[in-house]
C-alpha cells in the first residue's frame, strides 16, 4: 500500500495535545477539512464519532484507525497524528492510544475500504514501524517516516 497516496504533509501532525478521544477525532476532522475543501469538518467529526459508537477503532499497541465513509471524496484520504501523551480510546487491548491514522473512503468503495484498512492495520502492527512513528520529532519527520517506513 502506498501511504503517500493517502496522506499528505499537511495532514500529518506530530506531538499533538490530544486530551481526549473526542478531541483527537476533532483534530483529525479539522486537519483533513483544512486540506480538502470539499469535506466539512463538522460532518466528518460526526461521522467519525458515529463509527466509534459502533466499536472502538483502537487496534492495540497504542494505535487507532478511525475511519468512515464520505460522499464527497474520490478516493481514500487519510491523516496521521501522534499525541504527546497517550489517551484512553477503548482499544481492543485496553492500552491508551498515541498514534491515530484516520481513513476516509468514498461511499461506494466496498472492497477498497476493507483492503486499505487491512493493509494499514498490517503496517501499523509492525513494532519497528510504530516505534519509528513515535520517535518522529516534527510534522515533516513524521510524514517521511510514514511514507518511507512502509
Amino acid at each position: 500500500m502506498d501511504i503517500q497516496s493517502i496522506i499528505s504533509p499537511s495532514r500529518t501532525l506530530c506531538g499533538i495535545e490530544g486530551v481526549s478521544k473526542k478531541r483527537a477525532l476533532e483534530i483529525l476532522a479539522t486537519t483533513i477539512a483544512e486540506d480538502v475543501p470539499a469535506i466539512d469538518a463538522d460532518d466528518l467529526f460526526r461521522r467519525l464519532i458515529a463509527r466509534e459508537r459502533l466499536g472502538s477503532t483502537g487496534i492495540g499497541h497504542g494505535i487507532a484507525i478511525p475511519h468512515c465513509r464520505v460522499s464527497n471524496c474520490d478516493g481514500t484520504l487519510g491523516a496521521l497524528i501522534t499525541l504527546k501523551e497517550p489517551i484512553e480510546f477503548d482499544a481492543i487491548d485496553s492500552e491508551p492510544v498515541d498514534v491515530l491514522f484516520a481513513m476516509l473512503v468514498p461511499e461506494h468503495a466496498q472492497d477498497e475500504h476493507l483492503q486499505t484498512l487491512a493493509s494499514l492495520a498490517s503496517m501499523l502492527n509492525d513494532a519497528n514501524y510504530r516505534d519509528s512513528l513515535r520517535q518522529a520529532q516534527s510534522d515533516r519527520d513524521l510524514y517521511q517516516v510514514a511514507v518511507d517506513g512502509q
